[in-house]
């Protein structure tokens, strides 16, 4: 009697479990897939392009909403590569690596009269040759939202296994790409997460204990590694002419514990950063040889001594944000457009944002609950290494928020040997920058001319970059 009462409780309850998992699975395939969005407005006639947007719930009782955009490939997306892109800050939206960078669409640089910002496409789009999930995370940036306070707090780890969670739902949705090959990506800040979130998702491989991942390896853009970053800004600037023979070497001589204000007492230290603060305060810092806008807030100056902030650019577009005298003075004025476009109500309908889940939409949010608890990436990378995934890391050598210097200096500490020496690599006859390639599967290149986000300044070249190493070319 007994037994079969055991045996049909045990019978009940594998009953309501797969009831629970047919519906959690038909939740998810709801929530990430959606229809195609066929029309966007300020673009004008059908989207030349498969773009599908939508919400994942992670974290417990689902209350971190994490929003995306998913552009198919345009020549095979049955078999080209898939990409998850994870833009920096924290807090940037994905939207920009999309509008911006590496994405089909750009928006139109020309005077703001009013009117919704036009869309045109991008002849460089990556999405030509690869699959990519533009994810708005950690929680809080771009569409995604938390449905507590506890849910919208974050950490540097606790965004990589939201991401993860992400990821894993998402491919529920999605059974079609399981088998494709697979690449995480990101720039800035993301140079912590990209490597800690590839890692993951390679553990679950092996442990058998998730649907398997087709994981290759990851690709970084002017990346945020370790807590020496800001030391090779003053070098760069002394190699740019930014600063003169002599304050360089009195800041090596004065400046010996690093070049913080708070690592040192040294008045002569503190008097030479001033200077050099001030030699430099008026240029761009993501690629100093670009105008800056006459309202460029005094705030996005940063000193030396803010390590976080200086990867967090985007409160300025607070600023005078109904003027329009100056978007077409300097490439910062004209990241404006897309705040314009994305606060009207009828954009927001066609991306089908959930009303009254977020606020009025920035490209970089600064004032997220957010807590850096990894500071050296560098660990990973070797991790990676090790396993034999290949890695793409690249710099626009005209960026001083993460000099290219700094990512030479941790290759360098991997300690691999070099397969092909320090070279220039070409597109269209010119040179595009110069590359050097490593026994761990690790291409290194620099973007001659780009800024902190490369694909923005210098399309053409990073696209032909991204072909050739995706398609194990060599650059």
């Amino acid at each position: 009697m007994v037994k079969n009462v055991c045996h049909h409780l045990h019978l009940l309850l594998l009953l309501v479990f797969v009831g629970i998992s047919q519906y959690w699975v038909r939740q998810v395939h709801a929530d990430s897939h959606s229809p195609p969005i066929k029309f966007l407005p300020g673009f004008p006639g059908p989207l030349p392009f498969h773009l599908q947007t939508g919400y994942v719930g992670v974290d417990e009782n689902e209350d971190v909403q994490l929003f995306y955009y998913f552009v198919k490939s345009e020549r095979n997306p049955t078999e080209d590569p898939l990409i998850i892109w994870l833009s920096g800050g924290p807090g940037c939206s994905s939207f920009f690596a999309l509008s911006y960078e590496i994405g089909p669409l750009y928006f139109k640089k020309v005077d703001y009269n009013g009117t919704l910002p036009t869309l045109v496409r991008n002849l460089n789009s990556w999405t030509k040759i690869a699959n990519i999930i533009f994810l708005d995370s950690p929680v809080g940036t771009g569409f995604s939202y938390g449905r507590t306070s506890s849910a919208s707090h974050s950490t540097d780890t606790k965004a990589c296994a939201l991401a993860l969670q992400f990821l894993r739902k998402w491919f529920i949705g999605h059974p079609e790409f399981r088998s494709n090959p697979f690449y995480v990506g990101g720039d800035s800040y993301s140079g912590i997460i990209v490597p800690i979130l590839t890692q993951m998702i390679s553990n679950g491989n092996e442990a058998g204990l998730e649907q398997f991942v087709n994981l290759k390896g990851y690709l970084l853009g002017n990346p945020k590694t370790f807590p020496a970053d800001q030391d090779f800004v003053i070098p760069f600037a002394h190699g740019m002419g930014i600063i003169s023979d002599e304050l360089y070497e009195s800041l090596k001589q004065s400046c010996r514990s690093g070049y913080e204000k708070q690592d040192t007492d040294s008045l002569e230290c503190s008097r030479c950063l001033d200077a050099f603060d001030q030699l430099r305060s008026g240029l761009f810092y993501e690629q100093v040889l670009e105008n800056i806008c006459d309202e460029y807030p005094p705030e996005l100056r940063r000193s030396l001594s803010d390590k976080k902030g200086v990867f967090m650019h985007g409160s300025a577009e607070r600023t005078n944000i109904k003027s329009s005298s100056s978007v077409l003075k300097c490439r910062f004025a004209g990241y404006r457009l897309c705040r314009y476009w994305f606060n009207n109500d009828n954009v927001r309908k066609a991306l089908r944002v959930r009303k009254g889940t977020t606020g009025e939409w920035e490209r970089c949010r600064d004032a997220l609950p957010y807590e850096y608890d990894v500071s050296d990436s560098r660990v990973y990378h070797a991790n990676l290494s090790r396993k034999g995934y290949k890695s793409l890391i690249y710099s626009g050598d005209h960026d001083m928020i993460v000099p290219f210097q700094s990512t030479q200096s941790w290759i360098r500490d991997l300690n691999y040997s070099i397969v092909d020496e320090w070279r220039p690599w070409i597109v269209q006859g010119q040179y595009a920058g110069y590359t050097r390639a490593y026994s761990n599967k690790m291409t290194f290149a620099t973007v001659k001319g780009a800024g902190h986000t490369a694909p923005e300044y210098k399309p053409a070249e990073c696209y032909a970059m991204f072909e050739r190493w995706i398609s194990d070319k060599p650059l």
